[in-house]
């Protein structure tokens, strides 16, 4: 049992939400739509009370008394997260950290913010001077930006700017840890990824400082294809194209863009769509691409002012699923990575295999310096088996595929973890108190899950070989 009154006793005057009702509906994010089997297994999944810092002296008074009462700790921004990060599993005390919403500072190519400061606020301020962040998540409206960095990847601007684990894409971290007299340290360089993307388990975010790019006015272009895989060659090389600005290079075979219900004036029956962003003023190249490609452009209008009533980006990555759900929300999907060279071939081969299973989704993306395409089909959901078979033939097609049906940071396989990052778990969570159970620095209690034994290989970094899931290690 967790000594939740010992721990409010120490908290003084913060406040605090118990009614658990409230506490349930937290103890939840998006991956309660994104996976069913992540929603069955968290079905008894609830944290025991929220605790709300309002600056970062309340954010040390609760690293403190939950070291001292043992009390497990789930920090959460807007719970926008699909892999399971915001779901406790040894219950405790959610840390609501969007109090803590200021920025800083901003400097010419750079921005300092607290924890809690929603991305599109931070655009906002810094688009008066002339820039933006380089990436966001489709959920730039809610997404915290210490939520994007512990529990995101990659985004809309990632098919120029790459990955957020990508060098440079976060230049520093104040992190807290959770001791009785807690540290607060900075991270640097590549520093930074000891707690990119690690669900919140190696330290509390307080601050994080981004790079930005130039505020270009943005056009969104909506474009169909007779062919997918004409679709595929465009997009290509629409990524390939480094004089031509972007931020957003988006594929759906059909129908899975008729199932956005926002896009059907559009598109065009049986053809393929890919939902892009351009600077305006590379405008008459991209036209260029797209007459070249044997495309015919649906849609052009300035960010934010299409007919589809939203901006362009809440119709990819994570979004394009959310608009696909509203009418099939039976629809699933995977995480698999098509990488450079040959990455053509291998998306050709996951699109002839799953004719008849449901139409392919892919982002484009920069990964590691190579272009990447990340998806997968998008197929109405039966049972495990079923999506274990679906990503064993992307493996053979020569995809690697990342687990979105697990709660757990290894297993999951888009982090790259190694000693380094257990070393600096064990030092900035002694006791195991931050979002326990989701990574550990010694795996010594036994995992729970079905997604762990989907057949997932994980991605790799830099020629490390492939995170290895639990169902793939045998």
């Amino acid at each position: 049992m967790n000594d939740v009154q010992g721990f409010i006793a120490r908290l003084g005057d913060m406040p605090v939400i118990s009614d658990p009702d409230v506490v349930r509906r937290r103890s939840r994010d998006m991956s309660m739509s994104f996976s069913p089997i992540i929603r069955r297994d968290a079905a008894d999944k609830v944290a025991e009370l929220i605790v709300r810092p309002r600056d970062k002296a309340d954010v040390l008074g609760i690293a403190s008394a939950a070291a001292r009462t043992r009390m497990p700790l789930m920090m959460r921004g807007a719970g926008t997260c699909n892999l399971g990060q915001g779901v406790p599993l040894r219950g405790g005390a959610i840390v609501d950290m969007t109090a803590l919403a200021q920025v800083l500072w901003t400097k010419p190519g750079r921005v300092r913010a607290q924890a809690g400061t929603r991305l599109i606020d931070i655009d906002a301020t810094t688009r008066a001077s002339g820039w933006e962040i380089r990436m966001h998540s489709s959920t730039k409206r809610a997404a915290t930006v210490a939520g994007y960095i512990g529990g995101g990847h990659a985004g809309i601007g990632s098919c120029t700017y790459g990955i957020l684990r990508d060098r440079g894409n976060i230049l520093g971290l104040e992190v807290v840890s959770v001791e009785e007299a807690p540290q607060v340290i900075e991270l640097r360089g590549d520093d930074v990824n000891l707690v990119h993307h690690a669900y919140g388990t190696n330290g509390i975010i307080t601050e994080v400082e981004l790079p930005l790019a130039p505020a270009w006015p943005w056009v969104e272009a909506v474009v169909n294809f007779r062919g997918f895989m004409d679709a595929v060659h465009f997009a290509y090389a629409l990524a390939a194209s480094d004089g031509l600005i972007k931020k957003l290079i988006s594929i759906d075979e059909f129908p899975n863009w008729q199932y956005m219900e926002a896009m059907r004036p559009f598109g065009r029956d049986g053809h393929s769509m890919v939902r892009c962003m351009i600077a305006e003023h590379c405008m008459e190249g991209f036209r260029g691409l797209v007459t070249e490609a044997g495309g015919a452009i649906a849609v052009e209008a300035p960010e934010g002012q299409g007919p589809y009533g939203a901006p362009l980006w809440e119709f990819g990555w994570g979004h394009a699923r959310i608009q696909v759900n509203k009418t099939r929300p039976d629809i699933v999907n995977n995480i698999g990575l098509y990488l450079d060279p040959n990455l053509i071939d291998a998306v050709e081969r996951s699109y002839r295999r799953f004719q008849g299973v449901g139409g392919m989704h892919l982002e484009v993306k920069r990964y590691g310096g190579r272009i990447a395409f990340q998806g997968s089909p998008y197929y109405g959901f039966v049972d495990e088996a079923q999506v274990a078979g679906v990503i064993s033939g992307m493996i053979e097609d020569g995809a690697m595929v990342a687990n979105n049906h697990t709660f757990f940071v290894k297993e999951n396989g888009m982090k790259h973890v190694d000693e380094r990052d257990a070393d600096f778990k064990r030092r900035m969570d002694p006791y195991g108190l931050m979002n326990p159970g989701k990574f550990e620095a010694d795996d010594i209690e036994p995992k729970e899950g079905a997604g762990l034994a989907l057949p997932t290989t994980g991605w790799s970094y830099d020629g490390a070989s492939a995170p290895q899931t639990s169902a793939s290690r045998g």
